[in-house]
């Protein structure tokens, strides 16, 4: 998937903008942080978004590289430690799309599947599922529609583990993400998972800032089979 974005791309995916927030529409296929398997990365493009203040914005949380959708910036160090703060305490509120094969026979459900890591010769490391070793983790979802050898999925991780709703509709539903190249088969497509939704309880006595990312491109024909259709 190409990842080349110019700074004007950058600014025209901000979804919300605020003295403390930026939230940004992440294209699927651009890295969050560099590695040396990942030259081109969000984290060199910052500079972009400083929008008037002296200082780069900072990532708050990640999102996978083929995952695309809703990333929070903080926009000064107070805000980054604000931000830490409403993670930790499991207060953001995330809402995710995607498509998988096949899907489950209920309409609605909850996983909690514990996960680990574990290094790989295929890909280096991945995330399995490990009642013993692994760190408890948490989803909650539901059918939102049905296609053709295909199901789309909401999806609301109440844990914050790596991979975990790739693993989750993996291992927990049985029904990997179209596309995903590590917890299903070869993909013939990018990754069907967007960061659809966040809610961020910046301010007590005010309600969430909140925001909502389009469907990318290589999403729609499976979303539209699956009974989606544009607002």
């Amino acid at each position: 998937m190409n990842t080349d974005i110019s700074s004007e791309d950058l600014r025209a995916r901000i979804l919300h903008q605020d003295y403390n927030l930026l939230i940004l529409d992440k294209p699927a296929g651009l890295a969050v942080h560099g590695g040396p398997q990942t030259p081109v990365h969000l984290e060199d493009m910052l500079e972009a978004l400083c929008l008037g203040k002296p200082q780069r914005p900072r990532l708050a949380h990640r999102l996978d590289r083929d995952t695309a959708g809703c990333l929070l910036l903080a926009r000064h160090d107070k805000a980054l430690v604000r931000l830490n703060k409403l993670f930790t305490a499991g207060q953001v509120k995330k809402t995710y799309w995607a498509v998988v094969t096949g899907g489950p026979a209920e309409d609605a459900g909850h996983i909690e599947m514990a996960l680990t890591k574990v290094s790989t010769k295929e890909d280096g490391w991945r995330m399995i599922a490990d009642p013993v070793a692994g760190r408890p983790a948490v989803t909650d979802w539901r059918v939102l529609g049905r296609g053709v050898g295909m199901t789309w999925l909401e999806l609301s991780p109440q844990t914050g583990r790596t991979h975990q709703i790739r693993v989750h509709c993996a291992s927990g539903l049985g029904c990997p993400i179209i596309g995903d190249p590590v917890y299903g088969p070869s993909p013939t497509r990018p990754l069907h998972l967007l960061a659809r939704a966040i809610a961020v309880p910046y301010w007590v006595e005010r309600p969430p800032v909140t925001a909502e990312a389009p469907p990318p491109p290589h999403m729609l024909e499976a979303l539209r089979a699956c009974g989606w259709s544009t607002p």
